[in-house]
């Protein structure tokens, strides 16, 4: 399994890091402690020579604001001005694949003509013209499941039966992206842990991980750092490190290809064990 874009091509058969760049004054992890250029810049240096070999950089936070009281929505205009610059610099400096999380369809045009390679989008292309916009850049796109919008998703969340329900979104989103004109190989899954499901719906998603890579798509899993390992830790958000690595190691030895993390260097230990352990 592989994905190409811009001339390059990023082998899946084994599970690949990818590294989370928050460009954001209020990021739920790390407090917008990377919002300058040059912190930023540094943190992807950082990442990269620990393991990661995707930098995903996001300019809209997506925690759940009834956790945390703001998370106000973000302009079209503010999220060029933080990502494009961003995804601009990481590409005249670093040779790494460039991911942009991102709902809007300017974003991922203006991101794309910058040098982006991959399309992470949590409302999976169905903001207006997102869909489109993707079948023109034919760039791999990332596809999510959330119930509800990011600042209320978290309330009440309510499943017939979790898993089955986000394979059946999955399928459905998928479908109608090839039928627009996704190429099947460009396409990505990404269960969205803690995006409208409780703590049980989480770990019930996780233990059928392999479910969603029976699909014939590469799995993507980002449960780093988020409330369903704070739950079962009762720990502060920077004290997740290694129970994040717990669970991305529990994701991949279930099948994902992609592990989307804050803590590079403790999931590369944990995958270069796992995989010793595999290859033995």
């Amino acid at each position: 399994m592989k994905l190409y874009a811009n001339n390059k091509c990023l082998d899946l058969s084994v599970p690949q890091i990818m590294g989370i760049l928050n460009f954001t004054p209020d990021s739920f992890s790390d407090s917008g402690q990377f919002f300058s250029l040059d912190k930023a810049l540094f943190q992807v240096e950082k990442m990269l020579e620990e393991g990661a070999t995707i930098i995903d950089i996001g300019g809209e936070s997506t925690r759940p604001s009834f956790l945390y009281n703001d998370a106000d929505e973000v302009s079209e205009q503010e999220e060029l001005h933080r990502v494009v610059p961003v995804v601009e610099a990481v590409r005249s400096r670093f040779d790494c694949w460039i991911s942009v999380d991102s709902s809007k369809a300017v974003v991922m045009r203006e991101a794309a003509s910058v040098g982006m390679d991959l399309i992470n989008d949590i409302r999976a292309l169905q903001e207006p013209n997102a869909l489109e916009t993707a079948v023109k850049l034919a760039l791999p796109v990332c596809i999510m499941h959330m119930q509800g919008q990011p600042r209320t998703m978290q309330a009440n969340p309510h499943y017939e039966n979790v898993v089955q329900d986000v394979l059946a979104f999955l399928q459905k989103r998928t479908n109608e992206c090839l039928s627009d004109g996704v190429q099947k190989e460009n396409l990505i899954w990404d269960m969205g842990f803690c995006f409208g499901k409780s703590v049980q719906h989480n770990y019930q998603l996780l233990q059928n991980l392999n479910e969603f890579c029976q699909n014939g798509y590469p799995v993507l899993a980002g449960l780093s750092r988020k409330s369903m390992i704070g739950a079962v830790l009762n720990k502060a958000v920077d004290q997740r490190v290694i129970g994040s690595a717990a669970g991305a190691l529990i994701a991949a030895q279930k099948g994902a290809k992609i592990l989307r993390v804050h803590d590079v260097a403790a999931t590369s230990d944990m995958l270069k064990v796992w995989q010793a352990t595999e290859n033995a």
